[in-house]
């Protein structure tokens, strides 16, 4: 289909103004500053791990690398191996959250020695959803999440309600009623990827806390103790898990503010409507940067809605790394490939 010239929206580029910024911050730091930034629209996956091995690579090995992290979360698996980067380059690690750390993102946070945490920062629990390829739909079409927490707690109040009757030969058996809804993988899937998340940040852990007792009773806690995969868990509450936090300092929250909101300049969305079943999607949608390199996940795809199918689907994918280094007074661009 002929599209018309419509001229594609793209998000700026501010690598110089962020390498000011990250030259500031370490001025005021005893380390090596390094930032992990995701867009609402990113994930942490592993295609995260070669670029951060770049950006590790330029810096060298430190003593102490302080890591800006902002994200809301992504593959578990890939977290575990970003923090294996980092304490091979790091003798300390210092995690500095002034926003959102959700869900894989706090699975990274537990891989640091310190971690701190400004007025506006929370944690999340790390208990496992799962899009399975026998996922339910939703009205879109699109395969849904589900949760080990969600599943265990229909099953809760299926029993109670059972309970409560008189005749026990009336209780019935909730997985003939639920298997109509979920296929029986998804149910082993699920439970598989529950256990998989324990054995994650008991493993992450373990870089910096001896005792296998503490290790298992702190991984429990963020699998199994809360309500909602989103809760949030500001510093009170993460002290009180056993986490080694602390309030950040005023003036490096401040800082980070600035460089975030540079970062979300980058992030913001950059789409282009060509008619109402399609466009163009530009985004970046994660930032991962240190002191003179910097690399960006951006999208670059059309998007078609299939109205048969009553879904969108990408077209055109050039979606790629782009790299970012200053030479001298110039900066240097580059595509980086990652497959």
């Amino acid at each position: 289909m002929e599209k018309k010239e419509i001229q594609v929206v793209k998000p700026p580029n501010l690598f110089r103004k962020t390498q000011q910024k990250i030259r500031a911050i370490e001025e005021t730091i005893d380390g090596a500053f390094l930032v992990y930034w995701s867009a609402g629209n990113g994930a942490i996956c592993h295609s995260d791990v070669p670029p951060l091995a770049e950006v590790l690579k330029q810096i060298g090995r430190r003593e102490k690398i302080y890591l800006f992290i902002k994200s809301t979360g992504g593959n578990g698996q890939a977290a575990l191996r970003l923090v294996n980067l980092l304490r091979q380059h790091g003798k300390r690690v210092v995690a500095l959250i002034p926003l959102e750390c959700a869900s894989a993102a706090t699975m990274i946070s537990l891989g640091a020695d310190e971690i701190h945490m400004g007025p506006l920062a929370y944690l999340t629990a790390v208990d496992t959803s799962l899009t399975h390829d026998l996922s339910p739909v939703d009205r879109n079409n699109y395969l849904i999440s589900v949760s080990q927490d969600e599943l265990n707690r229909v099953i809760n109040l299926w029993h109670e309600s059972d309970a409560e009757l008189a005749d026990p030969k009336a209780q019935s058996n909730p997985y003939a009623k639920l298997y109509s809804h979920i296929h029986p993988l998804v149910f082993g899937a699920i439970d598989r990827a529950s256990s998989l998340s324990l054995k994650l940040c008991e493993e992450i852990l373990s870089y910096h806390i001896d005792e296998a007792k503490e290790r298992r009773r702190i991984s429990r806690i963020l699998n199994s103790d809360y309500p909602s995969h989103s809760y949030p868990i500001t510093l009170r509450e993460a002290r009180r898990i056993g986490l080694r936090v602390e309030a950040m300092d005023e003036g490096l929250n401040d800082q980070l503010f600035e460089i975030n909101s540079l970062y979300s300049e980058m992030g913001q969305r950059a789409l282009t409507d060509y008619d109402e079943l399609n466009y163009h999607d530009h985004e970046v949608q994660t930032i991962i940067e240190g002191r003179g390199i910097q690399f960006t996940y951006q999208n670059d795809k059309d998007w078609h809605y299939r109205q048969e199918e009553r879904r969108w689907v990408p077209l055109n994918d050039q979606s790629a790394w782009n790299r970012y280094v200053l030479l001298g007074s110039k900066t240097k661009s580059s595509t980086f490939h990652v497959r």
